[in-house]
């Protein structure tokens, strides 16, 4: 990171200008959920799918606080999330259609949109439908070879996703959408050895097109029922094994993010929310059923009611100037029960 005049950036002054954007009333960024079922059964899935689709009167909330919120913003970040959120493709349409309307007569705003999927039901007039209304940015994970993804990541019927993925992103890479996939590629100990002959495949395939990235991620145990059952990369040789992996992967020159580069995860930023599928205001994705993780609810007139001493912990890192904290708050929280879960904070930055 550098300065206008080519300088290096400091990291003190990497946390100012971090700082100056998380707290700033002229940036908002929406994790919305518009359903919390889903159609997979991943093996190391930790939500429990017991929320439904989002309700009328919560789209209401969405759309009423966006109407009170876009004018004065020079930014509009909103995430689609689930669950699958392509189940609950009306409501995402919905919003979607009322933001593209809106943002119309804010020529100063800038608004981008993308969503995590799984990528079974996003074919092309879907993705093109969704381009239309801003969304032209998609993660979608594999984990490995067909065999491999189609053990895991599982339907809920127990029948393999794999192909339909695959033709689904062929489809992408054969047209000329403007959109970005990012390709979440899932790391076990079962599964290094197929690794760099997969990753060859997925380079061959779609990374001559810039359209689409890959990012390499350990599988974590979320608090998911079979968590007693997977298997992770060992902590201390997670880096050199992704590091390894990623030259599999490389089409040029590594790019270095440099001394002055500073992670920030979502949830430790006040201008950015989770809403559920119910209304609920949370920061985290992955602590879903962690009482710690809600912190207020949406109104259907677009008011949020916050509860305060619930927020606090995770911007506690702004405070006490710990960049641990603000890469991931919800590693170290304070609180007086035990943490559900124990994760990798580099795997929660978007």
């Amino acid at each position: 990171m550098s300065d206008t005049a080519g300088s290096p950036v400091r990291p003190q002054e990497a946390f100012q200008e971090k700082l100056r954007e998380a707290f700033t009333d002229e940036m908002l960024h929406l994790i919305i959920l518009p359903t919390e079922q889903c159609n997979f059964r991943c093996t190391y899935c930790y939500e429990d799918f017991t929320i439904g689709q989002m309700d009328p009167s919560t789209i209401q909330g969405v759309k009423r606080l966006l109407d009170k919120r876009l004018t004065g913003l020079r930014s509009l970040a909103i995430s689609w999330f689930g669950g699958e959120p392509l189940l609950g493709r009306g409501v995402v349409e919905d919003i979607s259609s009322h933001i593209a309307e809106a943002v119309v007569d804010e020529p100063g705003l800038q608004y981008e949109a993308d969503m995590t999927t799984n990528g079974y039901l996003l074919d092309l007039p879907k993705a093109e439908r969704f381009a239309e209304l801003g969304i032209r940015a998609y993660q979608i994970s594999l984990d490995g070879p067909q065999a491999v993804h189609d053990s895991t990541r599982v339907r809920v019927n127990g029948s393999g996703s794999f192909q339909r993925i695959w033709n689904n992103l062929l489809a992408i890479r054969a047209s000329t959408l403007p959109v970005q996939v990012l390709l979440r590629i899932h790391l076990t100990p079962a599964t290094l050895p197929c690794m760099p002959e997969f990753l060859a495949q997925v380079r061959d395939t779609f990374l001559d097109d810039d359209r689409f990235s890959v990012k390499l991620r350990p599988v974590e145990r979320m608090g998911g029922p079979n968590d007693e059952s997977i298997e992770v990369l060992p902590w201390a040789e997670r880096a050199k094994i992704v590091e390894k992996l990623e030259k599999v992967l490389r089409t040029g020159p590594a790019v270095s993010e440099g001394p002055g580069h500073m992670d920030v995860c979502y949830a430790a930023r006040p201008n950015s929310f989770v809403i559920r599928a119910n209304g609920s205001i949370a920061k985290c994705t992955v602590a879903l059923n962690d009482p710690a993780n809600t912190i207020g609810q949406l109104l259907p007139d677009g008011a949020l009611r916050l509860d305060n001493e619930q927020l606090s912990p995770w911007l506690r890192g702004w405070a006490i100037r710990d960049q641990d904290s603000v890469r991931c708050p919800y590693v170290g929280m304070p609180r007086s029960a035990p943490q559900l879960l124990q994760i990798d904070p580099v795997a929660r930055v978007r």
